[in-house]
C-alpha cells in the first residue's frame, strides 16, 4: 500500500484517530485533518502521518486549500474517509435551537459535501483516474434517537449524498460508499454504558464494541478494486437497541 494515499477528516480523536493509526499500520500514506492542533499532532505522531493540517470542514475555502496541499505534497488521493461530524445536546424538536441546528448542518452535511466534492474533483482529474470516498453515516441515518432531530436529519442527508456521489462517480472510476456505526467505544460514547435516553423516556445502559472493528471494516472496503464496492455497511454492537428501536 506504499503508493496509496488516504485522507481522513475528523482525525483528532475517536474513530478518526483509530482509523488513521490503522491505515498507517497497513502501509498507506496517511493525510489527516481536524480542528484541534494538539490532538491532530498526537494523531499524526501515532499514525506516522505523511501530512497533517488543521482544517474546518465547514469552511469550503479551507477544505479546498487542504486538498490542494495534499495533491501538491503526495501527488494523488486514493481513499477519503469523510468522517468529521459533531453532536449537539439533546432537545425535544420544538426546543431545538436554530443556531445549533445551523451549526450541525454546516459540519455534518455541508462539511461532508465540501470534503467529498474536493476529493471527487481530485480523483476525477488525477492519473490514473479514480478513487474511493467513504462517508461516515450513522445508525441515525436509519432511525433517530430521542431529542436528536438535527443530527438525524444530517445523517439521513449523508445517505442521499452517498448515493448521488456513487452515481455521478461511475463515469470517473470513483466509488462511493457509507459506513453506519452503532455504539463503538470512544470518548464520545462513554456515557452509553451508564445510561442513554430511550424512546419510552427511560435511561438504559447500551453495549458498545471495540473501534478496531470499524477500522477493519474500512480497511476491507478500501482494499477492494475500484470495480467492486461495499455500497452500505453497518457495524454495531450486537445487542444495541437498533433493531426494534422504539
Amino acid at each position: 500500500m506504499s503508493e496509496k494515499v488516504v485522507v481522513i477528516s475528523g482525525a483528532t480523536s475517536g474513530i478518526g484517530r483509530a482509523t488513521a493509526i490503522g491505515f498507517g499500520k497497513a502501509g498507506y500514506k496517511v493525510a489527516i485533518l481536524g480542528r484541534r492542533q494538539a490532538e491532530l499532532d498526537e494523531t499524526a505522531r501515532l499514525a506516522g502521518a505523511a501530512y497533517a493540517d488543521t482544517c474546518d470542514v465547514g469552511d469550503p475555502a479551507a477544505v479546498h486549500r487542504y486538498f490542494t496541499e495534499v495533491r501538491n505534497r503526495l501527488g494523488r488521493v486514493d481513499v477519503v474517509f469523510n468522517n468529521a461530524g459533531k453532536f449537539m445536546p439533546q432537545a425535544s424538536f420544538g426546543d431545538t435551537d436554530v443556531a445549533s441546528w445551523q451549526d450541525m448542518v454546516n459540519v455534518n452535511l455541508n462539511g461532508a459535501f465540501y470534503v467529498a466534492r474536493e476529493a471527487f474533483r481530485l480523483m476525477r482529474d488525477q492519473s490514473p483516474q479514480g478513487g474511493r470516498i467513504i462517508n461516515n453515516g450513522s445508525i441515525s441515518a436509519h432511525v433517530p434517537r430521542p431529542g436528536a432531530a438535527a443530527y438525524t436529519a444530517t445523517k439521513h442527508a449523508v445517505t442521499g449524498l452517498t448515493k448521488a456521489i456513487s452515481l455521478d462517480g461511475r463515469a470517473f472510476n470513483i466509488a462511493c460508499s457509507q459506513i453506519d456505526i452503532g455504539n463503538t467505544a470512544t470518548d464520545m460514547t462513554s456515557n452509553m454504558t451508564s445510561g442513554s435516553l430511550q424512546a419510552n423516556g427511560t435511561l438504559m445502559p447500551e453495549p458498545t464494541f471495540d473501534v478496531q472493528h470499524v477500522v477493519d471494516a474500512l480497511l476491507y472496503m478500501s482494499g477492494l478494486p475500484l470495480s467492486a464496492n461495499v455500497q452500505f455497511i453497518t457495524v454495531m454492537a450486537t445487542n444495541m437497541p437498533y433493531i426494534g428501536r422504539g
